[in-house]
């Protein structure tokens, strides 16, 4: 909240609202004129957060939308350049403790995993249909898993795999062991699996790409990540529009929670902020922009 300096008048977009923890803070920080646009493409965690909103519903609009579709909302509804925008990646928390979701080898679920559930893929579509090549492909590019050929072997052999705890299971039992583990063994298969369903770092790459058009001059972004390949495509990006004259990077150094923080909150280990401000590009940096924007709708 902090780094996204909120003035009571602005207009702030949090383009992954999960269950409106963010979204909350920022509303209670907004005056008269004050705007908060929410976007998420979980049907599901649209509704919770438009329930906990509710005190706010005069500021608050929420969109069933997925964040990579900043720009189609800016569009759609006539907005001004927004004064901050706020994205929190990866899995929600509902997500993840709702075993029926599919999102986490803790608990038997159905191998879904899917964000929004109007699309049609499920985890369960690739780890029973993949072939052993690309699936083991799918385990090394995403979740950067060093015994990816191992897993998808064993998989394959295992077929069909039932659910999230059967295929935590047969992870378990072809992965090889390296000292203490600190991490379950199934945890980067299923974080492989959840990036390729939901489409992942292809959506982050379309929302970089379309922030910029939408902020204000001095507008803040705000971006938290959760693995290095989010936190990498963010860096990088951030770094090229710098080089460009389009942005400010105002954290030099990755921030992270505090041991304070991740004892009350022990899903904040593992989070990595990153925020700039836009600044005025010149005629140079816009020139350029222009480029990069007929190159991308082309």
């Amino acid at each position: 909240m902090d780094w996204l300096a909120i003035k009571p008048g602005g207009l702030y977009i949090d383009a992954t609202l999960g269950l409106g923890g963010h979204s909350m803070e920022i509303a209670r920080r907004l005056g008269d004129g004050g705007r908060l646009i929410g976007l998420d493409r979980d049907a599901q965690a649209l509704e919770i957060a438009r329930g906990r909103l509710a005190e706010f519903e005069d500021k608050v609009t929420l969109v069933h939308a997925s964040f990579s579709q900043i720009g189609e909302v800016f569009a759609e509804r006539g907005l001004p350049p927004a004064d901050g925008v706020l994205a929190d990646l990866g899995v929600s928390s509902m997500q993840l403790d709702l075993g029926e979701r599919g999102f986490s080898f803790r608990s038997r679920g159905p191998l879904d995993m899917r964000m929004d559930r109007d699309t049609e893929e499920t985890a369960s579509d690739i780890v029973n249909t993949a072939g052993e090549k690309a699936l083991a492909d799918l385990l090394y590019q995403y979740g950067e898993e060093r015994d990816s050929r191992r897993i998808a072997r064993t998989i394959v052999r295992a077929r069909p795999i039932r659910d999230t705890e059967h295929l935590a299971t047969v992870v378990a039992g072809a992965r090889s062991v390296r000292g203490r583990q600190k991490l379950h063994p199934a945890t980067k298969t299923f974080l492989a699996l959840r990036i390729a369903v939901n489409r992942e770092m292809e959506e982050l790459g379309q929302f970089l790409s379309r922030v910029p058009a939408t902020l204000s001059q001095g507008g803040r972004w705000v971006m938290l990540s959760y693995h290095s390949l989010e936190d990498r495509q963010v860096k990088q990006c951030f770094q090229r529009l710098a080089h460009e004259g389009e942005l400010k990077i105002l954290t030099k150094k990755v921030i992270q929670a505090s041991d304070e923080e991740v004892a009350e909150n022990p899903r904040a280990r593992s989070v990595k902020m990153r925020v700039a401000e836009k600044t005025d590009p010149g005629p140079r940096g816009m020139k350029q922009h222009h480029e990069l924007e007929e190159e991308w709708l082309q």
